[in-house]
């Protein structure tokens, strides 16, 4: 690990915000930043100002898509993105395209989401936009992360750690952090985990991001449960997560605070609690329209009724049509989870697909995944002088 980030750039940005939104806080109420966001474009397309209006529809779109408000987000990040055709800007282009794929990847559009997020690092590369091509780097590491192929993305994410901490990138270190900690602990590699979740959440408090701050509050949640058995300091660390998620009205984020409090109350044999849990965030996650979170909180919620008496042969056949699910969905480290979950169940082996074979390999990341992970390559980043990368945030250049 490469030293911890900055002290000269210790306030966190939101980047996303732009021109005449700039000034909004990385913490600001998503629905406040959507008013702002719809009256500025609707300003900014009236005067003609074709640049502004991408400007305040990206804002748009990232506030919809993290109120779990995805057509909204879907339609916004388009427009955004033909707006800043037509303005001929290709940083502007570059950001619709992340938002794009950021949404496609919350859908489970992986396909979609390397696509678009390696059209955007491209865009952000030809347009010298360093900050979006990094984020659309992120975003490539992340979307591999979550189908779990960690071999293919764990570079990737030491790489923009580096260059995170190089350039006193606050908000994007506490990424890099927790995505690390998060391969970690699926590995079991709970204390690595634990210190980077930690640096995360200090990072995060230090540069007042409470987004990236509830986020490691939940990943040392989530240890101290797995590793010690700590219900009582998980419980409160999921609490004070939930404050910080309820106050910038992060939905996505509190449906997954509900969930991982199921996990922990699972794992202390307290099912009722679990099971409520489960089943609310398994309704916040298809209000949502975000089905990685609503299969997982299914997984937990078969687990729950399983423990509460449900019949061998009905848990079976749930986790065999989960595990079907997970597949199509795109998340291939599923089989884990679910013949995890059989296996602690007592009810292992499951039947395996019809015309498939016990124990056959699966690609963890489509064609175009592999392909666009094998061109992110954070060498422009580095090129990057990173004074003079300050020195544009603070006059409202970027």
């Amino acid at each position: 690990m490469t030293g911890r980030v900055s002290e000269r750039s210790v306030r966190a940005s939101a980047p996303e915000y732009q021109g005449a939104l700039g000034s909004l806080s990385v913490n600001a109420s998503l629905p406040d930043v959507l008013e702002e966001g719809m009256r500025g474009a609707r300003e900014a397309e009236l005067s003609g100002d074709l640049h502004e209006a991408a400007r305040c529809r990206l804002a748009v779109a990232e506030a919809c898509r993290r109120l779990g408000r995805t057509g909204e987000a879907d339609r916004a990040w388009k427009a955004s993105y033909r707006a800043a055709r037509a303005a001929g800007h290709e940083g502007a282009m570059a950001w619709a395209l992340w938002s794009g794929g950021t949404l496609a990847r919350q859908r489970g559009a992986f396909r979609l989401a390397y696509r678009l997020l390696h059209l955007a690092a491209e865009a952000g590369e030809r347009g010298g936009d360093v900050v979006a091509r990094g984020y659309s780097l992120a975003g490539l590491a992340e979307t591999g992360r979550i189908q779990g192929d960690y071999a293919s993305v764990a570079r990737l994410h030491e790489q923009l750690l580096t260059e995170a901490r190089r350039r006193g990138e606050a908000r994007h270190t506490v990424w890099a952090l927790e995505g690390i900690a998060q391969m970690y602990r699926n590995t079991g590699r709970f204390d690595e985990a634990l210190a980077l979740f930690e640096e995360a959440a200090e990072t995060a408090e230090r540069a007042e991001d409470r987004r990236g701050w509830a986020w490691a509050l939940r990943g040392i949640a989530d240890v101290l449960s797995a590793r010690d058995g700590d219900v009582e300091r998980a419980l409160t660390l999921l609490s004070r997560a939930e404050e910080a998620c309820r106050e910038i009205r992060l939905r996505s984020a509190l449906a997954y605070n509900h969930k991982m409090r199921g996990n922990v109350l699972y794992r202390a044999g307290c099912y009722g609690q679990a099971r409520e849990l489960y089943a609310q965030a398994l309704d916040e996650f298809r209000g949502m329209d975000e089905p990685r979170g609503t299969a997982l909180s299914r997984l937990g919620l078969v687990k729950t009724e399983a423990r509460l008496g449900a019949a061998a042969a009905r848990t079976a056949a749930e986790l065999t049509a989960l595990r079907t699910e997970l597949e199509r969905i795109g998340l291939f480290h599923a089989r884990d989870l679910v013949d995890g979950a059989a296996a602690e169940l007592g009810i292992d082996p499951l039947p395996e697909p019809t015309g498939s074979e016990p124990g056959t390999e699966r690609r963890a990341l489509p064609d175009t995944g592999a392909e666009a992970l094998r061109a992110a390559d954070p060498e422009a980043l580095r090129s990057a002088d990173p004074e003079a990368l300050r020195s544009a945030d603070r006059e409202g250049l970027r």
